[in-house]
């Protein structure tokens, strides 16, 4: 059972550590810790990834900054309350991970699979320039009840075909995971620069 449901969610990436270890949480004794990946993009920009890492797998007292990692897991999101609301944080959850060369080839540098369901209705817009686009919120599941509420940006056809999507849709998402930085505005004097993670769609099938 359990090996089915992490079969729903499955990541693939490879990159530069681009940060220090920073303590995340405890679960039974066991630490976790978050970590920054520079993922390259074909156009040579970069995405920014957050990799929890548990302190099980890589001795997270080693400055490892500037060296490429090869991770494989699991996106996970949870619910963080601030200013009086919940905020969806995403992160990498690192299954396996070992160090490698910048130039290996052989291995994925960014790649997802879910298997989940609809969890809002989707919304389907046009760029100034015509292109289109559907925003999806898609919800997986894990052991024990659990879920996890990922954000999908689909462009083109895609975007036209999952417009149509109905919420509890039983969706298959292939695609990549990628940052975007936006700001918010915290009050009418402040704001605060963030990023956004989202999986960049290339193909996606309605299962049912």
């Amino acid at each position: 059972m359990t090996d089915k449901i992490i079969e729903n969610n499955q990541v693939e990436i490879m990159g530069k550590i681009a940060s220090q270890f920073t303590f995340s949480h405890q679960v039974f004794g066991e630490g976790f810790y978050m970590v920054d990946v520079l993922v390259k993009r074909l156009s040579d920009s970069e995405d920014r990834i957050p990799v929890m890492i548990s302190e099980r797998l890589v001795d997270v007292n080693e400055d490892y900054e500037g060296e490429y990692i090869h991770v494989m897991g699991q996106f996970r999101s949870y619910n963080r309350h601030e200013e009086k609301k919940n905020r969806l944080v995403l992160s990498v959850f690192a299954r396996e991970v070992e160090f490698v060369e910048d130039d290996d080839e052989n291995m994925k540098s960014n790649a997802i699979f879910l298997d989940g369901y609809i969890c809002k209705p989707p919304v389907y817009r046009k760029t100034p320039l015509g292109r289109e686009i559907a925003d999806l919120l898609i919800a997986v599941n894990r052991p024990y009840g659990k879920s996890d509420y990922i954000p999908c940006i689909c462009w083109g056809r895609n975007a036209r075909y999952a417009s149509a999507f109905q919420v509890g849709g039983h969706v298959l998402i292939w695609g990549r995971i990628q940052s975007r930085e936006y700001v918010k505005k915290i009050s009418e004097e402040e704001t605060q620069k963030r990023t956004a993670y989202e999986i960049s769609v290339s193909k996606l099938e309605y299962a049912d």
